[in-house]
């Protein structure tokens, strides 16, 4: 249904020895810098059940690497729960319809520094150097299927097929999920600490606006993330309602299928040229964003906000070379309705007509959305319940994400109610305006090592009392002989 046209390179006729080798020297470069790798988490015990170290909710990018990063860090006890079952297809072959990767090959990421984990390091094993010097972007099915060799190097042992239901507090240190399968099946998992590494839409839900949703029959709309046979958009009109890059995409996959006509309506004036995430891609900026005081956090967000994002050359260019293609700014929908078994659609820029209509109209932030953070939404602080903007900053949008600490935790809107909080944390687009991180891949690493760092230190300094006990009863002899030359034994 959503098949792209086949711009991926075939693999080398010795492409698995040369991953062998590559998994290999991967495991080797693992043992080598495996210091410090002694057990040194105490564990929790509750009748309740057995207490996980970490649960991560979410084997995409974000658990993959943060499941890694702890098991660095000698945390040994880390569950991984997906909702898609194994060998389901996760976003990058389900909805993300661009071509390549919009973030440059050279990012890095989920490999943690590790050379021989890389996306390069994978791509050269399968089409040789020569094909990595000139790939522009990567292809999202080989993102999609390096995810999946990284899954298995690293034998995280993700449990798939469940899908959390509840998160809610067992006691001030523990945390209980709620998760079932799709069979029914029901489960609950104790964890002292949780990271929800659910996506773009993990504190939130994607947006259709109710204006449209209400006017029109189910069948004649749908949402960019959603399931679309475009081969039924063959020789009809379609109307895309955004211009972010997925909007692009999806407008692109209709006039591959044989659109006769794709029109896009834009409600800003002009069409933004201008990434900022590119700008964002600063070690400095990525790494210490978190460390600002809230005033500058939000000066910052207003500003990237307001700036939208361009979509990249490549996706402009794969819609604008056809000749049915058209962009309509300063064209917002005003109201929209059937009309004769057709889409009537009113704009400031006059009426468009159209058969299907694909809405590109992106997400909100709204913890309410999630039915499993429903605890989680009642307790944790936003950043409007902590922060008061200068007049004339206000930004309700803003407002609306949840006020994280650096460590990427949630925190109490009322101080002493919901102490757990400080136990959960969040890596998606919910972070962004507390930590800069949108799920996305260039800051996926320093999101990560920042978070894992977070909870390694929390995990100590709950038990230093007890570690402090064990070094005063520390008694391991490193000096096992002490005789002497002149005591007539050997020296």
């Amino acid at each position: 249904m959503d098949a792209l046209p086949p711009l991926r390179l075939p693999p080398l006729p010795d492409a698995p020895q040369r991953l062998a080798a590559l998994e290999a020297r991967a495991a080797w470069e693992l043992e080598v810098l495996a210091y410090p790798a002694k057990p040194w988490v105490r564990p929790v015990t509750r009748a309740a059940g057995h207490v996980h170290d970490v649960v991560v909710v979410g084997a995409g990018q974000h658990g993959i690497a943060t499941a890694f990063a702890l098991r660095r860090a000698a945390i040994a006890d880390v569950v991984v729960l997906e909702e898609a079952s194994p060998g389901e297809a996760g976003i990058w072959r389900r909805f993300a319809r661009m071509r390549t990767l919009r973030t440059p090959k050279h990012v890095t990421g989920p490999e943690l520094g590790f050379p021989s984990l890389s996306v390069r390091a994978w791509f050269e094993a399968r089409h040789g150097e020569a094909g990595w010097a000139a790939l522009g972007k990567l292809p999202r099915e080989d993102w999609h299927d390096y995810l999946l060799w990284l899954e298995a190097q690293l034998g995280l042992g993700v449990r798939h097929g469940w899908r959390v239901t509840g998160i809610a507090p067992l006691d001030a240190q523990v945390i209980a999920l709620q998760a079932e399968q799709e069979d029914g099946a029901r489960r609950r998992i104790l964890a002292r600490h949780v990271v929800l590494a659910t996506g773009m839409d993990g504190t939130g839900a994607w947006t259709a606006p109710e204006a449209i949703t209400r006017a029109l029959p189910r069948e004649a709309w749908a949402h960019t993330t959603e399931a679309i046979d475009f081969a039924r958009l063959s020789g009809r009109r379609v109307v895309v309602v955004g211009a972010g890059a997925s909007a692009f995409d999806n407008a692109a996959m209709a006039l591959e299928a044989g659109a006769a006509r794709v029109e896009m309506l834009v409600r800003r004036a002009e069409l933004p040229r201008v990434n900022p995430n590119r700008w964002m891609e600063r070690t400095g900026f990525l790494n210490h964003f978190a460390d600002l005081p809230d005033a500058q956090k939000w000066r910052f967000m207003r500003d990237l906000f307001a700036r939208s994002q361009s979509p990249p050359q490549e996706s402009w260019d794969r819609c604008a070379a056809h000749p049915g293609f058209a962009v309509h700014a300063g064209a917002p929908v005003e109201a929209v309705a059937m009309q004769d078994a057709a889409i009537a659609i009113a704009t400031p820029r006059g009426r468009f007509d159209a058969d299907f209509l694909i809405l590109g109209t992106g997400l909100v932030v709204d913890l309410a959305r999630r039915p499993e953070l429903a605890a989680v939404a009642a307790e944790a602080a936003l950043w409007r319940d902590r922060f008061a903007p200068p007049p004339g900053d206000e930004d309700a949008v803003l407002g609306g994400f949840p006020y994280l600490t650096p460590g990427l935790a949630f925190t109490e809107r009322v101080p002493g109610r919901a102490p757990w909080l400080s136990r959960l944390r969040c890596c998606g687009f919910g972070a962004m305006v507390s930590v800069a991180s949108s799920a996305g891949i260039s800051m996926l690493r320093p999101t990560v090592e920042r978070m894992a760092g977070d909870i390694v230190r929390d995990v100590f300094l709950e038990q230093a009392e007890d570690d402090l006990a064990s070094l005063r009863a520390y008694d391991e002899r490193e000096l096992v002989s002490t005789r002497l030359a002149s005591d007539g034994g050997s020296a």
